[in-house]
């Protein structure tokens, strides 16, 4: 199904309006308190499905006491300061910072001096695509011990992270629809949030992995890889489908090709793209239009690949 991804802009300085739309936007239960009245709130925000990326400016100094949120929301404070608190635990964050605004399922309280403040909130089934075990060993929810990053070089990671997906996949037209694009950006930031932030998410290798890392392995693996590089698949479902955990078909691709799953996920899908390239029509079909479905966003790093596969420049192979 092709993704909707919608961009939703908000601009009011009436209280109750503003309040209404956080609520219907995030789906949870708030009440916010200003200091100032007629305050001016401004969000920007795009919606791709299972993340989505906002900018939020304000004028007032608000305290918003936020209920139960299911996703996992990740926030970069431009200009603002906050203060956040739940279970008598406050922790501050200032201009530059990255930290996790919810821990979910948990109520918080949040005080928000005027400034801008970017958000991104990640649906919960992506980290789990990313992290989960074999069914047999899964840790349930993943739980986040901290809301700051690990260190400063990690937060930096963030924001190129969430700047890439914001220029290059959706703001294209020919990528924010193309399916494959959109799951690979969610499963990006999904594997930034677990690296940046301190977690319980499984990922230690066990006995039982490198005994489940054969050559049996790696072929019902790439079999899958084969049938479905069409489809918005990860590692998690390619371990699913070769019947061991996520760490084990990890392993069985480390040690018999010297890759990953979604490494040789994205050879078959580069392979894909040659053959299309080959019969398409060059007044029908653009390179970037074919590297976009195969879940290629960007055009110069497509290229590059190609190129280095291939011996020459996509473009020469369209018009061959």
């Amino acid at each position: 199904m092709t993704p909707s991804v919608q961009s939703r802009e908000f601009d009011s300085r009436d209280p109750a309006a503003i309040h209404r739309f956080l609520a219907r936007t995030y789906g949870t239960d708030l009440r916010i308190r200003a200091e100032e009245t007629g305050y001016h709130f401004v969000h920007q925000r795009i919606d791709a499905g299972p993340f989505a990326l906002t900018a939020t400016g304000q004028t007032a100094h608000l305290d918003i006491e936020v209920g139960e949120m299911d996703g996992l929301v990740v926030s970069r404070s431009r200009t603002a300061h906050v203060k956040r608190t739940c279970e008598g635990s406050t922790h501050r964050f200032g201009p530059g910072d990255v930290y996790l605004t919810t821990r979910p399922g948990r109520p918080f309280n949040l005080r928000w001096a005027p400034g801008l403040v970017e958000f991104c909130v990640l649906d919960l089934t992506v980290l789990t695509q990313v992290a989960t075990a074999a069914p047999a060993r899964r840790p349930g929810r993943i739980r986040f011990t901290d809301l700051g990053a690990t260190d400063a070089r990690l937060a930096g990671q963030w924001r190129k992270t969430t700047s890439y997906i914001s220029d290059v996949v959706l703001s294209n037209p020919s990528t924010r629809t193309q399916p494959l694009v959109v799951g690979n950006a969610a499963r990006m930031l999904a594997a930034a949030a677990l690296a940046i932030f301190p977690n319980t998410a499984f990922t230690d290798e066990t006995s039982a992995d490198r005994r489940d890392a054969s050559p049996a392995t790696l072929r019902r693996a790439i079999t899958f890889i084969e049938e479905n590089a069409d489809r918005d698949i990860s590692a998690a479902d390619i371990a699913r489908a070769a019947t061991v955990s996520l760490r084990a078909v990890q392993l069985a691709f480390r040690r018999h090709l010297g890759t990953t799953p979604m490494a040789y996920l994205r050879r078959i899908r580069l392979d894909r793209a040659h053959h299309d390239l080959i019969r398409a029509d060059p007044r029908q079909e653009t390179v970037s239009a074919i590297a976009s479905r195969w879940g290629f966003a960007s055009h110069s790093r497509f290229t590059a690949r190609y190129h280095a596969s291939y011996g020459v420049p996509p473009r020469e192979t369209l018009h061959a």
